[in-house]
């Protein structure tokens, strides 16, 4: 499989202030790659960077084999063959649906320009809609409208800067499903920029974190879950709470919690005091347990609870059980430790 896009030692400054430090990463054809991290991170500007907003102060950025951003050379927006989907959807409010799509295909053919039209129409499903204007949609068929609109010239990668943002969470997944599905099927490579996991997870084959300018994992979503390489991207993703231990032989760890075994990372050695991360799928609730837990706090999540638990020995621990157990805050319940994925970071 070839390399669609390829960021080499990529840096940008402004003043004083460095914005992105020194990332390196890159995208196979037909693939969905994510920016990931909190506001101020950078990934934003590493999306500009790519779109020929940016200019770098340092390192490489490659288009299907061919630079196109450097510190000294940065081919314009217009010249790259790269689509964009932004927040605000930006469409044409006196252009019609087909003509909103059709409008970066005034090159095409009539004939050419009307097929690709309505091959795209077609792939979201909004073929009856051809002749509607935007405020006559909702915002989920705005979000498709825009979409296509980015796709239709067949850029060689579309970069969708959080094109979810103003969707109400359950919209949002659903949506993201929705877009994972239509680039699948044109085999477009795309880059999502987004602070929501959740977006990520559901619609991108590789995510990049990012904090202050560097990329903390690059990874599977399900890696970056239950193989986080750092503290940062064990917070970051994911619901958890950090416990303190200290090893105690080479698969032990002795904690608050009791003892916990699994896999130990090579750098720690019998003795270390270590930093244990616990999910709230790590503690099941079990009546038979002489571990007790008082509930401090609930979550009402639909099929489950979310249970915030105090311990005996006064740490506190997230725990997922099923909402027909309603449980009351006060109560006291039992509790095992069952974790299949042991994430240590030795302190």
């Amino acid at each position: 499989m070839s390399k669609q896009l390829e960021i080499n030692n990529l840096s940008i400054s402004f003043g004083q202030t460095n914005i992105i430090n020194d990332i390196s990463f890159s995208l196979d054809t037909g693939r969905i790659g994510c920016i990931l991290g909190p506001s101020g991170c950078g990934k934003t500007t590493a999306l500009r960077t790519i779109a020929g907003f940016q200019q770098p102060t340092k390192g490489h950025v490659l288009l299907s084999g061919k630079e196109i951003s450097s510190p000294t050379n940065s081919l314009p927006p217009e010249k790259r063959n790269i689509g964009m989907v932004f927040q605000d959807f930006a469409l044409f409010p006196n252009l019609t649906v087909a003509e909103n799509i059709g409008f970066g295909l005034r090159k095409w053919s009539n004939s050419e320009q009307q097929q690709r039209v309505n091959e795209l129409l077609h792939l979201i499903g909004l073929s009856h809609l051809a002749d509607a204007y935007s405020h006559q949609l909702s915002g989920g068929q705005q979000q498709r409208v825009a979409l296509a609109r980015a796709m239709a010239p067949k850029p060689d990668i579309l970069l969708l800067d959080e094109p979810f943002s103003s969707m109400d969470v359950e919209l949002r997944e659903q949506l993201a499903r929705e877009v994972r599905t239509i680039l699948k099927q044109e085999n477009i490579t795309a880059i999502l920029v987004t602070h929501d996991q959740h977006e990520a997870f559901v619609m991108a084959d590789e995510i990049c974190v990012m904090n202050e300018g560097i990329i903390q994992q690059h990874d599977s979503g399900y890696n970056l879950y239950h193989k986080p390489v750092n503290q940062f991207v064990a917070d970051f993703i994911g619901q958890g709470v950090i416990i303190s231990g200290e090893v105690i032989d080479d698969k032990k760890i002795k904690t608050d919690l009791g003892i916990i075994e699994g896999g130990m990372p090579e750098q720690c050695m019998v003795g270390d005091m270590v930093d244990v991360l616990i999910r709230p799928d790590d503690v099941l609730h079990d009546d038979d347990s002489a571990e007790q837990a008082i509930i401090i706090d609930k979550a009402f999540r639909g099929a489950e609870f979310l249970y915030t638990l105090k311990t005996n020995s006064g740490v506190e621990v997230l725990c997922l059980a099923p909402s027909h157990h309603n449980h009351h805050i006060d109560e006291c319940i039992g509790i095992k430790l069952d974790i299949d994925h042991l994430v240590i970071f030795k302190r």
